[in-house]
């Protein structure tokens, strides 16, 4: 295919190509693409797509043409070291119906970076030095692969190299320069993010799409993302406005619909985490908290000392995971252990007064529960966790059902107690 002289004049959409077999594997995850589309959609180019590809010509070629077909800016990382695997300038320069040339400058570059540490370059590394016709060298002071601009009629396809902290100083130099003059319309994309738990994905989407489908086909539309994790659901705002102050404000609006509609449910609103906020409910009452927890063995302990500044309101946290443990370290009756089972919210409830007694704190929480795969009966499966709030002077309890494997059921357990314990602080 032959390069068309038509001006590139506005860069609206983009997609996002990562080469490399090695991100195919369980041993790589592609986080560039991550940091790319940040980027980009920050100066108002939307990445509409994006694909991992192994080091295979003929894959590439075709994957490439179609985003070349479909999108205004093609962005490939990876694939452009000196070996035979690193096949991407070869095949974009074929696609685009291009010649190499050998681009001394740079050849010269990387022989003085192995001088530099003493070392004679290997003639293999020449092949850095070839560069399609017509495309703009881009500096990379961070290794030896530059990366590469390419104009093809009103598209541009940009190659930049696999290690993050190479692509990351290339693609912000351009994203502070030319990147941003072809930005439509210097249009600024604004986020949001409602972070939600206790209800289910469906039910978030039941309650919120008759909210957030009106603003889609307005005339400054707000998009929203759904997405589903362990123990949260998440609703991702982004828009398109002539400043952040505006697009801030337009995100003000639809998110306090949407927290309207979704109630107490709604934990965060800025993208805080669960332990953050109820890290700063504990700080605005000047409350200490103590935990106790048997089944999660410390996790809850672990994520709530994760949030730095803890050290004003954490106090006590133990791990009483026997039966003899519950009562020799906390006080729990025997008789009460044995009447009604570890598990169970009476326990839980004896746990976290006793925890908030001994530690001399104004709020303690405490979890017991069953793991799995065995221990579970009919009436207390696998997955059964009862979780105890005790704010001064009053206790809460409740009994959850979660499923999954151990790790999962700990999380879960984790969340809804942090979020028991929020909305008792509220």
């Amino acid at each position: 295919m032959a390069s068309m002289s038509v001006q590139v004049n506005s860069l609206s959409t983009a997609e996002i190509i990562a080469v490399g077999s090695e991100l195919l594997t369980s041993l790589r995850v592609d986080t560039n693409s991550l940091f790319i589309t940040d980027r980009l959609e920050s100066i108002g180019i939307k990445v509409v797509a994006k694909a991992v590809v192994g080091d295979d010509g003929p894959s590439l070629a075709t994957l490439f043409q179609q985003s070349l077909d479909r999108v205004d800016l093609v962005v490939l990382t990876g694939g452009l070291g000196p070996t035979d695997d690193d096949v991407t300038r070869t095949v974009v320069t074929e696609v685009l119906g291009r010649h190499f040339r050998e681009d001394l400058e740079i050849i010269e570059k990387i022989q003085r970076r192995f001088s530099a540490r003493g070392l004679k370059m290997p003639e293999i590394n020449r092949r850095q030095g070839l560069v399609p016709e017509g495309a703009v060298v881009l500096d990379n002071p961070n290794g030896t692969a530059p990366g590469l601009w390419l104009e093809h009629g009103n598209k541009v396809v940009l190659l930049l190299p696999g290690p993050p902290n190479e692509l990351k100083t290339i693609l912000q130099t351009l994203i502070d320069g030319r990147l941003s003059s072809l930005a439509p319309s210097n249009l600024h994309l604004c986020r949001r993010v409602l972070r939600i738990t206790g209800r289910t994905e469906s039910d978030v989407e039941e309650i919120a799409q008759p909210v957030y489908s009106l603003w889609k086909n307005r005339n400054k539309p707000v998009y929203t993302t759904i997405l589903a994790s362990l123990g949260q659901i998440e609703l991702h705002l982004t828009t398109l406005a002539e400043t952040p102050v505006m697009g801030a404000a337009r995100l003000k609006i639809l998110t306090d619909e949407l927290v309207a509609a979704l109630g107490r449910s709604v934990f965060s609103t800025d993208g805080s985490t669960l332990e953050e906020v109820v890290g700063n409910k504990l700080v605005d009452r000047g409350y200490r908290l103590a935990v106790v927890e048997s089944c999660t063995g410390g996790l809850l302990a672990s994520r709530l000392t994760d949030v730095p500044g803890s050290s004003r309101y954490f106090n006590f946290g133990v791990v009483t995971y026997s039966n003899k443990a519950k009562s020799d370290c906390l006080g729990v009756s025997p008789d009460l252990i044995v009447a009604e089972g570890a598990v169970s919210e009476p326990v839980a409830r004896e746990m976290a007064i006793c925890a908030r007694t001994k530690a001399g704190v104004h709020a303690a929480v405490a979890i017991t529960g069953i793991l799995g795969p065995g221990g579970g009966t009919t009436k207390k499966p696998v997955g059964t966790v009862a979780i105890a709030v005790a704010v001064s002077p009053e206790s809460v309890s409740r009994t959850f059902h979660f499923f999954g494997l151990r790790s999962d059921i700990k999380f879960q357990a984790t969340q809804a107690a942090l979020d028991l314990l929020r909305r008792e602080l509220e």
